[in-house]
């Protein structure tokens, strides 16, 4: 029968409540793996000569310390130190005959370490025996091998079994037949591809998942291989077939340096691709060889900020009693904001059914968000010239981000109010669940408030690992659907808690949205609970099929949503690549890279950039309330060439290029 222990709360990870079986944890949220245990024995100075499942009873200090720097890491899944302690694998080493041991030291050490905040897996890796096929002799053999071990590890208790690193179906349809003979718990079972045998003996990815859901397994996987990227890709494949998916990658393929074997995939690269892996849908994410409590530590900030955040906080409708609601209504999108009032009216006019269905016919039929951001250092000058340009032009609004790409910068608070008071434009305020805890960001809205700004855009933010200050610290108490809960309980008159407050705000709230994401229908359902918590608005990340945003569109139409397209004018080939590869949400068509390839020089590549950008937003302004603008490396007048498809243009002034 399945174990379950009471778990506690990991490095703000919603951990499951107490007594929680694994796979109903599972439900709830993402949870992480633990890393390697043989390239970590290896490197404090375990010798090779040796079997690693042995030094649960020749090291049992060295196996009992890596465990407890992976609770420390935040893994919620620590795994036993039995991947080889089978009959097969211990008699290299003459170490059979010490196979129950083995396995049942593993098992305890793992107990001890978790000390009740993880579960424990019971591991089993292939014989290392097996070439071609398998006879009713040899599959008994294997059978009994399997057998042999997992009976070790059930008699100490386990929380859930792992097979891995098998790269034999059939082997690993034997080894799922002896644990279904004599488990009943739940069952991991990840295979392991590599680019060079990108099928497994003759079986893609997605039928390797359907082969081994018919074969009794809890969650299908991918493991091992040959780091992140490939990992990646191999398990989106496996999604979609009528069980969770796993994946713990290697830190990259290892390379020989000085004699040693050394895995180059860093940490933050490692902790990139956990989030991707997250996004686009798996349920576990871990690491395999060469991976460390470090890399660990990443994907726990991925999970962190993916699982909904550490705080609860329940919506405004559920925490405010029927008369309190009834006392304080809440006040209509177009008396919040001008910016409000001018949303209603196009949607109105221009895409509500029950409205007149108006064309684009100049910047009174369309909405415009220009995002504009400091430089580095303490001079704003250039950004409140832009405002000012982009406010001669009829751009309705400009927008500072909060800290993007985890790069710091000015407080986009104090330039939203230098931008309002100088340059005599509107702003919205993007806030970010990044680097403030509860009571800091309930302290920043009410002071965004007092201080006279009324429109937010409320994201969940990029992890510092993105940008220049790697290991500083993830808050993420909320994610962007706690937060807007919040936003919406301030504007009930209620703080956090639901006590009522002295006076209301009347936010008008955006909410972001990716219509290229990996894991689509999560988006989707993400989407509508962000309208449930208080969204009014949707800006989304940049788009560069009409087709894929036109889906998009078609798909969230019943939530009655106003939308604002991203477009994010393209600056050269190589920045194309780059967020095409490395920015989560965003896909760039292979088409478009290509004619930013040909561009021949960097004016001609921001020409054709622009060129784009103007294409995609004519070929989608009849179908969207209006457009968020996000010129690149400081480049704002290319947010004014592209509005001109839609009637803006430069005023006299600015005409001339300065």
């Amino acid at each position: 029968m399945e174990r379950s222990r009471p778990l506690r709360r990991l490095r703000g990870i919603k951990m499951p409540l107490p007594d929680t079986p694994f796979l109903e944890a599972l439900k709830r949220g993402p949870l992480v793996f633990d890393g390697a245990m043989g390239t970590q024995l290896y490197a404090r100075g375990y010798f090779i000569t040796r079997s690693f499942d042995e030094a649960n009873l020749a090291r049992p200090d060295l196996v009992l310390d890596i465990h407890r720097d992976y609770v420390a890491a935040g893994a919620q899944i620590i795994e036993a130190n039995t991947f080889g302690a089978n009959r097969e694998l211990l008699s290299r080493y003459g170490a059979q005959d010490r196979l129950r041991d083995i396995n049942r030291a593993g098992v305890r050490l793992a107990r001890q370490a978790a000390a009740g905040q993880s579960y424990v897996a019971g591991s089993v890796g292939p014989t290392g025996r097996m070439t071609g096929g398998l006879n009713d002799e040899r599959r008994a053999a294997l059978a009994s091998v399997f057998k042999e071990q997992i009976e070790a590890l059930l008699e100490e208790g386990i929380d859930l079994l792992v097979l891995e690193t098998f790269i034999s179906a059939a082997e690993m349809e034997a080894a799922l037949e002896a644990a279904r003979a004599l488990y009943t718990g739940p069952i991991v079972a990840q295979m392991s591809f590599s680019e060079d045998r990108p099928a497994i003996d003759g079986l893609s990815p997605a039928m390797i998942a359907d082969f081994l859901n018919d074969r009794g397994a809890d969650v299908v996987g991918v493991n091992c291989a040959e780091g992140p990227a490939f990992v990646f890709e191999v398990a989106r494949e496996m999604l979609g077939h009528g069980r969770p998916v796993s994946a713990q990658p290697n830190a990259g393929r290892p390379r020989r340096l000085d004699e040693r074997t050394i895995y180059m995939t860093t940490p933050e690269y490692f902790g990139v691709y956990a989030r991707r892996l997250f996004q686009c849908g798996l349920a576990l994410v871990g690491g395999c060889c060469g991976t460390g409590p470090e890399h660990i530590r990443r994907v726990v900030d991925a999970a962190t900020m993916l699982s909904g955040g550490r705080v609860k906080i329940e919506e405004a409708k559920a925490t405010l009693s029927v008369p309190e609601v009834r006392r304080q209504p809440p006040v209509p999108m177009e008396r919040k904001s001008p910016l409000g009032a001018k949303l209603e009216r196009v949607y109105r006019e221009r895409l509500d059914p029950a409205g007149p269905r108006l064309p684009v016919q100049g910047p009174g039929a369309f909405v415009v968000s220009v995002e504009v951001n400091p430089d580095p250092g303490l001079d704003p000058a250039r950004a409140l010239l832009a405002a000012g340009m982009l406010k001669r032009a009829g751009v309705d609004v400009v927008n500072t981000a909060d800290g993007p790409r985890a790069v710091a910068r000015m407080s986009n608070l104090a330039l939203a109010l230098l931008i309002k008071e100088k340059a005599g434009i509107d702003v919205i305020l993007h806030v970010c669940c990044r680097d403030r805890n509860l009571l800091g960001l309930h302290s920043d809205l009410i002071g965004t408030w007092v201080l006279g700004i009324r429109n937010l855009v409320i994201i969940t933010g990029d992890p510092p690992k993105m940008g220049d200050f790697p290991t500083a610290t993830a808050v993420f108490d909320l994610d962007s659907i706690g937060l807007l809960r919040l936003a919406d309980l301030l504007n009930y008159g209620m703080d956090p808690s639901g006590k009522p407050m002295q006076g209301r705000t009347s936010f008008l709230m955006a909410c972001g949205a990716e219509p290229a994401a990996h894991d689509y229908d999560r988006e989707l359902r993400r989407l509508e609970e962000k309208k449930r918590a208080g969204a009014e608005f949707v800006m989304t990340q940049p788009v560069y099929d009409p087709e894929v945003l036109r889906r998009f569109l078609a798909d969230t139409r019943t939530l009655g949503l106003p939308i604002l397209a991203g477009i994010c004018p393209l600056a050269s080939a190589r920045n194309a690549e780059f967020l095409h590869n490395e920015v989560p949400g965003m896909q760039i068509p292979g088409p478009i890279r290509e004619r930013m390839a040909r561009a021949a020089t960097p004016d001609a590549g921001r020409r054709e950039g622009i060129q784009i950008a103007r294409e995609m937003l004519e070929a989608v302004k009849s179908d969207v309330v209006g457009a968020y603008l996000m010129p690149q490396f400081g480049r704002f007048r290319t947010a004014v060439e592209v509005l001109q498809v839609v009637g803006y243009d430069f005023a006299p002034e600015d005409r001339a290029e300065t």
